[in-house]
């Protein structure tokens, strides 16, 4: 928990003003974070700061780890977070790749399920690296990207947390994600709960030892009308104890998690917390 809230205020004493043009307004820019989340121990990342959520973030890894591209699939496992960008993006709506409501085009886990190749064939990035793993193999590539420049203009948004990459060490797996772009104040808490989720996951369907995910964000800022409430109240807190991630011991395989997994099979225990905050969000 401290290291979010260091992180939060490195942005704000070291900082740099930047005019975003896609929001219209000004953000305190940092390059470089990295974050470390103990995910062996079972430390789960989530704010005690603020009231914070954790199902929508853990139901959208779970549409990204079945390849999924609408988002009335990513609805139905619990997160509404792709109904804005696949129903109300301009830009997409006139896109003569979309193939009609709620389509979000190639994005993030068709990219990790269903990367074209140029022979007209897929690569299966998730199923080679749990594959690899699980028969103890790291060839120094069990990389997972969804970022694929070639195929921005074929889906609605490119990706924010773009490459995940594993490592293992004897038996325990370690995970390391990188981050192009991050608004901290609201969206940090979304993705930390997804790597360490994501490295908790592969290490169970896997078989091995869950070790640190590491995590680094090139661009860390906080918007202008975010400022106050991080400065004045949320710094002003101090953190609670983390709480624990338990996943049902059930969930064996990668099939299993295309098939029958939902949120039912995941809770959050021992989750202590200060009043909510409500940041303005940025479109």
């Amino acid at each position: 928990m401290k290291q979010y809230l260091d992180l939060c205020q490195r942005i704000i004493d070291e900082g740099t003003w930047i005019d975003n043009k896609r929001t219209g307004k000004r953000c305190l820019t940092l390059i470089n974070a990295d974050l470390e989340y103990q995910v062996g121990a079972n430390q789960f990342p989530l704010i005690t700061t603020r009231k914070s959520f954790y199902k929508s973030a853990i139901a959208e890894l779970l549409g990204y780890l079945k390849g999924l591209d609408n988002a009335a699939d990513f609805r139905a496992l619990g997160t509404k977070t792709w109904d804005a960008n696949a129903n109300d993006n301009s830009a997409w709506l006139n896109n003569p790749y979309r193939k009609g409501e709620d389509d979000m085009g190639r994005v993030y886990g068709v990219q990790g399920r269903s990367w074209q190749k140029p022979d007209g064939g897929h690569i299966d990035q998730f199923k080679k690296v749990i594959d690899n793993l699980k028969n103890g193999i790291d060839d120094r590539g069990e990389i997972v990207t969804f970022y694929n420049p070639g195929e921005f203009h074929m889906g609605c948004l490119r990706p924010c947390m773009h490459t995940h990459n594993f490592s293992l060490l004897g038996d325990t797996l370690y995970l390391t994600s990188y981050q192009r772009s991050c608004d901290v104040p609201l969206g940090l808490n979304f993705n930390q709960v997804q790597v360490f989720t994501l490295l908790a996951l592969v290490a169970q369907i896997t078989g091995h030892k869950a070790g640190v995910a590491y995590h680094k964000i090139v661009n860390a800022h906080i918007y202008e009308d975010q400022l106050e409430l991080m400065r004045d109240v949320q710094l002003k807190r101090d953190p609670l104890g983390a709480p624990k991630l338990h996943i049902n011991p059930e969930i064996k395989s990668l099939e299993d998690i295309e098939t029958w997994v939902s949120m039912d099979d995941f809770e959050v225990t021992d989750y202590e917390h200060h009043e909510a905050i409500k940041y303005p969000f940025s479109v």
